[in-house]
């Protein structure tokens, strides 16, 4: 498999874990089981999204560089159907990013509880559940996204500029539009994946909360929220794959 034949997805996956599971022990760990900052569920997913930024680099790579090196050619060589080899190409590394994802939320969760083995980080509800198992569903979808854009941009360093300049900071700058800022970024697609992830706060419930604040301002349900972010990322791969399929390799 061609995904596997070089040293970047191996150290993406690396470092995707190692952040994910590093920030989250360093929120958790600095947490204080008697104060205003107890550990939750949610609190022990805190650095999905630094992970997440680094899937999609390893989703965008899987592309670009064989548009770099040209063995894009021999794909579409050994497959005439562009459309065959690209979607097996994005499931394949979205495979890649749900086992990543499950890893790293349940790497990070399981290290959490041996840091505050008395603070409230039982996977006791669905929402729980959710907030953990969920992130590699994200992660999976937000692989999608990045090999989209590496098919439509096909340069390694313009994409993955693209993807993490948008994925850190372009949703944030888009609340700060004045008037219409908040209500366009209800339907930005990675703070919808975050409502699917955190619902209306359940999982961030510590000891001394009554209840949890919410974490996203999307305005679907849990459900809604992820068939929304799973439609966006199947939208931009056909827009991907559209593209791909009138222009040369």
């Amino acid at each position: 498999m061609k995904l596997f034949t070089t040293r970047s997805p191996w150290w993406c996956a690396l470092v995707a874990l190692a952040t994910t599971i590093g920030f989250s022990a360093l929120i958790v760990g600095n947490a204080d089981d008697g104060g205003e900052f107890t550990a939750t569920v949610a609190s022990t997913q805190f650095g999905y999204s630094f992970g997440m930024a680094v899937i999609m680099v390893l989703a965008a790579l899987a592309v670009t560089t064989e548009y770099r090196f040209g063995t894009i050619r021999t794909t579409f060589q050994a497959v005439p159907n562009r459309a065959a080899a690209l979607t097996a190409k994005a499931t394949v590394v979205a495979l890649v990013a749900l086992v990543i994802g499950e890893l790293s939320a349940f790497g990070s969760w399981a290290l959490a509880l041996l840091l505050k083995p008395n603070a409230p980080l039982a996977l006791d509800t669905g929402a729980d559940w959710i907030n953990v198992a969920g992130v590699g569903v994200v992660y999976a979808f937000a692989a999608v996204i990045a090999v989209a854009v590496g098919i439509l941009l096909r340069h390694s360093a313009g994409a993955i500029a693209l993807l993490l300049i948008y994925a850190l900071a372009v949703e944030d700058l888009i609340r700060m539009i004045p008037g219409v800022g908040d209500d366009i970024y209800q339907w930005l697609p990675f703070n919808v994946a975050n409502k699917f992830l955190t619902g209306d706060g359940l999982s961030n419930v510590g000891r001394n909360t009554d209840a949890g604040a919410p974490m996203s301002t999307a305005v679907l349900s849990q459900g809604g929220s992820l068939a929304y972010f799973a439609a966006v990322a199947v939208a931009l791969l056909a827009i991907g794959i559209g593209t791909a399929r009138r222009r040369d390799a």
